[in-house]
């Protein structure tokens, strides 16, 4: 008989934004004449830069020819994209890594899924709460919690985000050999000062952990004493695995593409104490699993880094982060408590009245036309809070910001 993973019965009946998605469908339906406005999904709506069009255009063209054409290329990346993603995100910032630690894929959520695969089942980990669901469905798929009650995995251990702590998680009091943090968070907007993600590398020195580090969002960090790569803080390429994307940062939420950092000084032991290169495990692992990005995508996300391309995704950012102060500030102006929206293009949004996260989620849909997140979706501490995100366009941020804040409550 064939007997499927029973570790996937452990995960809820359907995906976090598959059941929003359900929702706004089935209103959608009930209510045509309505016209509804999401701040929900954390998708993007300007469009590719002109340079990075462009780009993919001439690239595009190549593929056309005989003499120019590609097939198959290195499953870790283009050199010419590994440059200048080390030029630009690490040597630039007095990081020093080489292109053969950077391995491009098609994104960062592919990643961070993945990369758990490395590890023995039996690893601890330790997750934000409330957390990007993937972090730890994917740990659920591999095996290594127990049942889900009460708002929680067993076995997992959870990191309190509240408003006591500003979202930002404390260290461990109990072992964990995995931790991921997301900074600038999703969904919260919090971020990581220098002293704080200090502290944490020398934790995981200390307790032999590996941080796995999401900075899908650095592009939008503003403030100074937030670091945009975990690896400014010294000693961190020993205990720290990076994930960026290009999705947040230039519009590639539909061209998929994004890069891993694995340290070579980062190790490893086995069940014998013998040491062993992560860097070498994730490029096994990538070779036999992943055929790479295609060459005319991976062209578009080198013109990223041209200087047209920079302004231009620069003025992306700055326009969604435009957005994220208009949607803090309709709320602030209605009485509402909200969070985020400084370092991060999410606003983390307190229920009023007490309402629960689906409550108020139903409220807004239907009084307002407005789509959110309910923050319990994320983790049981986010309960009682509702993500928006600033991604729609700024006529669009402007409707749905007067509609919530001409909301009763």
């Amino acid at each position: 008989m064939t007997l499927l993973n029973q570790n996937y019965l452990k995960l809820p009946g359907s995906y976090l934004f598959s059941e929003i998605a359900k929702k706004v469908a089935a209103f959608k339906a009930a209510h045509p004449d309505k016209s509804v406005i999401s701040l929900g999904i954390g998708d993007v709506s300007a469009p590719l830069a002109p340079a990075v069009v462009e780009a993919l255009q001439k690239a595009s063209l190549e593929m056309g020819s005989a003499d120019t054409f590609r097939g198959y290329g290195p499953e870790q990346g283009y050199a010419f994209l590994r440059e200048a993603i080390l030029q630009n995100d690490y040597t630039a910032r007095g990081i020093n890594l080489s292109a053969d630690e950077i391995f491009v894929s098609d994104g960062a959520k592919s990643d961070v899924a993945n990369f758990q695969e490395l590890f023995s089942p039996s690893c601890v980990v330790a997750v934000q709460n409330p957390v990007y669901p993937v972090y730890v469905d994917t740990n659920v798929m591999a095996g290594r919690t127990g049942p889900f009650a009460n708002g929680a995995f067993a076995g997992l251990v959870y990191l309190p985000c509240t408003q006591q702590n500003a979202f930002t998680p404390d260290l461990p009091h109990t072992r964990a050999d995995l931790v991921y943090l997301c900074s600038p968070n999703n969904p919260t907007g919090a971020a990581l000062t220098r002293e704080q993600l200090t502290r944490w590398v020398t934790w995981a020195k200390a307790n032999h952990a590996v941080i796995l580090f999401d900075s899908a969002y650095e592009a939008f960090i503003s403030q100074p004493d937030v670091p945009h790569s975990i690896y400014e803080i010294p000693g961190a390429q020993e205990v720290a695995v990076e994930f960026r994307s290009f999705s947040k940062t230039a519009g590639f939420t539909g061209t998929r593409c994004a890069y891993t950092v694995v340290p070579k000084a980062l190790q490893v032991q086995d069940e014998s104490g013998r040491n062993y290169s992560l860097n070498a495990l994730w490029l096994r692992r990538q070779t036999t699993k992943f055929n790479g990005v295609p060459y005319i995508v991976q062209r578009a996300a080198e013109a990223v880094y041209s200087p047209a391309g920079k302004a231009q995704t620069r003025q992306a950012v700055q326009t969604y982060m435009q957005n994220a102060q208009v949607i803090l500030s309709a709320l602030q102006n209605a009485g509402l408590t909200a969070y985020g929206g400084v370092n991060a293009p999410y606003i983390w949004l307190k229920t009023p009245n007490g309402l629960d996260s689906w409550a108020f989620f139903d409220k807004l849909l239907s009084e307002a036309c407005v789509v959110g997140t309910p923050g319990v979706g994320f983790g049981a501490c986010g309960e009682g809070f509702f993500r928006l995100t600033a991604f729609n366009t700024p006529q669009l941020t402007q409707q749905a910001a007067g509609r919530i804040a001409a909301l009763t409550f």
